[in-house]
């Protein structure tokens, strides 16, 4: 019986050739969409989870808050990993990682810059899971200037992994051996490194004091749900420990779990680049609701052919069949299509994923889950989608009497038209909010990437000095650079500004050198007395620094404006403030010269932070060159400047980054989740309009003889066609009334988590609105001029 239901299904779908493909490929579509985000979000979800003990494993972020400011730090100081282990029980183990282990690699005549190094403490390989190719786990960091190399690096270096182990390289100088070769690090990690390196020793800046927040601190805890208990002594640890240095505060501690991080962490100083717990919402939303509407345009195009089927379901019921058996046969006929949708739907999966991943910036496959896993998936939602799609339309059609259907009488359609109308008003609800939400992030986007940041990041480069020796010899090198017309400008600084990641300290402290009420926890950038020209920086009040005054570097600051703002001064320059206590534990003060017109130097994601600049005590802080060229041959400028820097460092190339790059890339993530939502609103406006096209070419044929007639009474193209587009239109704009206060209410929310945002305008969603219209109107407008252009005398032969 079920095979002769599979048949009967299939001679149907044969014999409405227009219609099943519609359902089809509007089905196709809906399944690949929904697999593509659905491949996306378990990706997301699945960071970090690759570690056995991901469930114990946990990070230690502050955070602080007083009258004079506060902070929420992903960096703790060198003290947390082991003060921690040592006054809980339930830490198991405590490691500490430095982000800043990068540096060049010489192995004989071999020289390889490599910034993804990071240093780590023993414990390491005890609370992360990293395969082991060659060396043990448990020793390969213990002993000082030991390093762990990826395969791939290895590779780079060696030629040959194999022959890695027990080598010993030049590090920025330093003899280090490898003592351990590991798989490359998996792509869905919260960070990523080309190597490990043992962390040097307390009295090379890596002890001591706890207000140097500058590492990461990971614990492994004996139970996953003691981090609650740890965080509730949190104030008691403060106390003993950090208040004395620190001063008094709000503090807390926070242990993340490990599997949070990269979706529901956006601290200050992350580690990497985190994904948004908002975006996967939105794109798993957004993949069920191009599903529905794929699934709506099988309801409304099964209910609305119900007449042609009529006869077919009384003939059936006099010869026996009751309605149990007539709903059989329909979930067979709407089960065989959605299989046949999910085998095209595949092919299309696997034909865009290439275009997917590029851009995504993931490297994600078909056989995500394992090919056995895939294919039960793949079946089982294939399965329920159809009967999902075909519960009420079976319902409706078996649900007909049996003299009524044999004389083709469909009775009161009021409720089931109704129906059929809510869903289609429903499809374009979805549609409209997808166009709004994609106008918006797109305007959000194009006003970070040309909104005045309070420099000229055009023509301006940078690159980072690795050679501690060059970094001493920086002027005679800038020296040597302005030689060449096409260097308008060179200066120098300790950080890259738009990556986020410039160093904070305490401002304005008290007489005994501790927070007050009116301390700041700011930004503090080194600089020379060039970097502010070469960016184009305007001073507000005071002076720049001047270079060569050795007074400067020692005593003069320079202040930002939102510092002078927060703190409530008329006039700062010539003020005497506490800057921080030396290493013998006496107080530093410094003298305010000048003010500067307050500029970005991270992603306007962020609100510009109270900033300290001063000069370079040392020569270790000039490791930053910032060059501004002129408009004309860059290649030309770039080639001299690597020819320039070869003559004061032979084995380290200059890596150059654009600072209007730098700040671009901040916004990566934004701009691939917003054109990856723009692609799936289309493709969702795509489906809900292949159920127009089919519902106006079902209507067309319904009044076909009704149509003759109006024409031969002298009723024009135009009115025929307003005729059979009315309603539809009619529903499309109650749709978009619908629609535009969601997509306010859900955008709005959206820009919250912006520092710097744009005004929501009301003419977007009318726009929004007015596009969906259009694309409604045309799509009932090619199938009713085609209707209305037929000969009305084809039509009406039949009467």
């Amino acid at each position: 019986m079920l095979k002769n239901y599979f048949k009967v299904a299939w001679r149907n779908i044969e014999k409405q050739k227009a219609f099943s493909f519609i359902n089809i490929f509007g089905l196709a579509v809906g399944i690949a969409a929904f697999w593509l985000i659905t491949l996306y979000v378990t990706d997301e979800w699945s960071y970090d989870r690759y570690n056995t003990k991901a469930d114990r494993i946990f990070r230690v972020v502050q955070h602080g808050q007083w009258n004079g400011g506060k902070f929420d730090l992903a960096v703790t100081s060198p003290p947390y990993a082991p003060t921690l282990k040592a006054d809980f029980a339930q830490v198991e183990e405590a490691v500490r990682i430095n982000a800043e282990g990068g540096g060049s690699i010489v192995y004989h005549d071999k020289k390889i810059g490599e910034g993804a190094m990071l240093f780590t403490d023993a414990g390491f390989f005890k609370i992360f899971t990293h395969q082991f190719l060659q060396g043990d786990a448990n020793t390969a960091l213990q002993k000082p200037q030991s390093i762990v190399l990826t395969k791939t690096l290895a590779q780079n270096i060696f030629g040959d992994a194999g022959k890695a182990l027990n080598q010993t390289i030049q590090v920025d100088g330093t003899a280090t051996m490898v003592t351990g070769i590991i798989a490359d690090v998996p792509a869905n990690s919260h960070f990523s490194f080309k190597a490990l390196r043992s962390m040097p020793p307390a009295d090379t800046g890596y002890g001591g004091s706890w207000g140097n927040s500058s590492l990461y601190t990971y614990v492994l805890l004996k139970n996953p749900g003691d981090n609650k208990r740890i965080e509730a002594m949190g104030g008691d640890f403060f106390n003993r420990h950090m208040k004395a240095e620190l001063g008094p505060m709000k503090f807390s501690l926070q242990l993340q779990p490990l599997t949070d991080i990269h979706l529901r962490s956006n601290l200050s100083y992350e580690i990497g680049a985190n994904g948004n717990i908002t975006y996967v919402y939105v794109f798993g939303i957004t993949a069920l609701l191009i599903l529905i509407i794929a699934i709506i345009n099988y309801v409304n195009l099964t209910t609305a052919r119900s007449s042609v089927r009529i006869k077919e379901v009384g003939v059936r019921k006099v010869i026996g069949s009751d309605r149990q058996q007539l709903m059989v046969l329909f979930f067979a006929e709407c089960i065989l299509l959605t299989f046949i949708a999910t085998i095209i739907a595949i092919v299309i999966i696997q034909a865009a994923l290439p275009y997917f991943n590029q851009l995504s910036g993931k490297t994600l496959i078909l056989l995500q889950f394992g090919t056995i896993k895939t294919i039960i998936i793949f079946a089982a939602f294939a399965l329920l989608t159809g009967v999902l799609s075909g519960i009420y339309p079976a319902l409706f059609l078996s649900g007909f009497k049996t003299i009524p259907a044999m004389k083709g009488q469909l009775g009161n359609q009021l409720s089931t038209i109704i129906f059929r109308k809510s869903l289609v008003t429903f499809q374009f609800v979805i549609t409209i909010v997808l166009i709004s939400g994609s106008f918006i992030i797109y305007k959000q986007l194009n006003y970070f990437l040309n909104k005045d940041l309070g420099f000229n990041k055009a023509q301006t480069l940078t690159f980072h000095i690795n050679n501690r020796g060059v970094r001493g010899r920086t002027d005679a090198l800038k020296q040597l650079l302005l030689q060449n017309p096409n260097i308008e400008s060179a200066g120098i600084a300790g950080n890259p500004i738009g990556n986020n990641n410039i160093g904070g300290g305490d401002f304005n402290l008290g007489p005994d050198g501790k927070a007050t009420a009116g301390s700041k926890i700011v930004e503090n950038l080194t600089i020379d007395a060039d970097f502010i020209p070469t960016l184009q920086i305007k001073m507000a009040a005071g002076r720049n620094f001047s270079a060569g005054n050795l007074t400067d570097v020692k005593d003069a600051i320079i202040v930002n404006e939102t510092l002078v703002k927060e703190l409530g001064w008329t006039n700062a320059v010539g003020r005497r403030v506490r800057t921080g206590v030396d290493e013998k534990g006496n107080i530093i003060t410094q003298t305010i010269v000048g003010v500067v017109k307050d500029f970005n130097t991270y992603s306007l994601q962020h609100k510009i932070s109270p900033m300290v600049l001063n000069m370079p005590a040392t020569a270790g802080d000039k490791d930053n060159l910032y060059i501004r060229v002129s408009r004309g041959n860059m290649q030309a400028s770039l080639n001299y400047i690597t020819q320039v820097f070869g003559k004061f460092d032979n084995e380290n190339k200059p890596e150059f980054h654009f600072l209007d790059q730098n700040f671009a890339a901040q916004y990566q993530t934004e701009q691939k989740q917003g054109t990856i939502l723009l692609v799936f609103t289309i493709l969702a406006i795509s489906i809900a309009c292949l159920g127009l096209f089919g519902l106006v070419t079902f209507t067309a044929e319904q009044r076909v003889k009704e149509i003759g007639i109006r024409k031969t009474l002298g009723a024009s193209v135009a009115s025929i066609v307003q005729l059979l587009s009315t309603d539809l239109m009619r529903l499309v704009i109650i749709a978009m009334l619908i629609a535009c206060p969601i997509a306010w209410l859900a955008m709005d929310k959206w820009l919250q988590g912006f520092a710097y945002k744009i005004d929501i305008s009301w003419w977007v969603f009318l726009l929004a609105g007015s596009a969906a219209a259009l694309v409604a109107l045309a799509t009932i407008s090619i199938q009713s001029i085609k209707a209305a252009l037929a000969n009305p005398v084809k039509s009406l032969k039949g009467e």
